[in-house]
């Protein structure tokens, strides 16, 4: 008699534990079906130490992750990337994060900026404003009148070779940095990219190293055409003209 009321109860314990597990089975199915952070967090409060916990828990910070950074997209301010970085310093966005705050150096270069650094003033363009007070700099006019037909005939040459670029970001973590934003850009961009040639571009600055990513092989119409497609995408682009001789 009492061997029989105790396979019983062991019979009753195994039907609801296994009904348990049925219920919880179909709850983490509904999650994973509605597959938001509500949904997954609604699930670990009815089971915080299931069979499913552990991938209740990854799959709802996942989605935080995303979340947070479609806002920072959405916002795209240099303040947005800074403190999306600031509160998931290794996650799955954290080098795109990186890479924006640094290209963010780009809105200090000049539209025109040239492969060396220098202002983006055309060719034979008249000297700034700011550096105009000088009447005493006939010493070097001279020597102006012998260049400027080598000078005409090299910017000539340089644009029907196809020497425009433009520049894809600028770098304080190094050379590296902008070879793999080069290399993440020919994936997402193939077509945009096609026939173009990247060189990392190292200039000084007064807080350090910035390491440029400039593409060049192109007309200065194409140049412009690829950085108005490539920022309607929320990328970072710079026309950079010709070396000048």
């Amino acid at each position: 008699m009492v061997s029989n009321k105790f396979v019983l109860l062991v019979s009753c314990a195994m039907l609801f534990a296994l009904s348990g597990c049925s219920r919880q089975q179909s709850d983490w199915q509904k999650a994973r079906e509605t597959n938001t952070p509500e949904a997954y967090e609604q699930f670990l409060k009815k089971y915080p130490s299931g069979e499913f916990t552990a991938q209740a828990q990854a799959r709802d910070k996942e989605l935080i992750e995303e979340r947070d950074w479609q806002k920072a997209r959405d916002a795209d301010t240099l303040e947005a990337y800074q403190a999306f970085l600031k509160q998931y310093p290794e996650g799955k966005w954290t080098e795109e994060a990186r890479i924006r705050v640094e290209n963010f150096t780009l809105a200090q270069t000049p539209t025109g900026a040239a492969p060396g650094g220098t202002a983006g003033a055309p060719t034979g363009a008249a000297a700034p404003a700011s550096a105009a007070p000088t009447p005493a700099a006939p010493t070097p006019a001279p020597a102006a009148p012998a260049a400027p037909p080598a000078q005409a005939a090299g910017a000539a040459s340089q644009s029907k070779a196809g020497s425009y670029g433009v520049q894809l970001g600028a770098f304080k973590s190094g050379a590296a940095a902008a070879n793999r934003r080069w290399a993440h850009l020919q994936k997402e961009y193939p077509k945009l990219l096609a026939g173009l040639s990247s060189t990392v571009a190292p200039k000084k600055t007064a807080t350090g190293m910035l390491y440029r990513l400039q593409a060049f092989g192109v007309s200065e119409k194409r140049a412009r055409a690829i950085c108005k497609d490539l920022k309607a995408h929320s990328q970072a682009c710079v026309v950079v003209r010709p070396a000048r001789a």
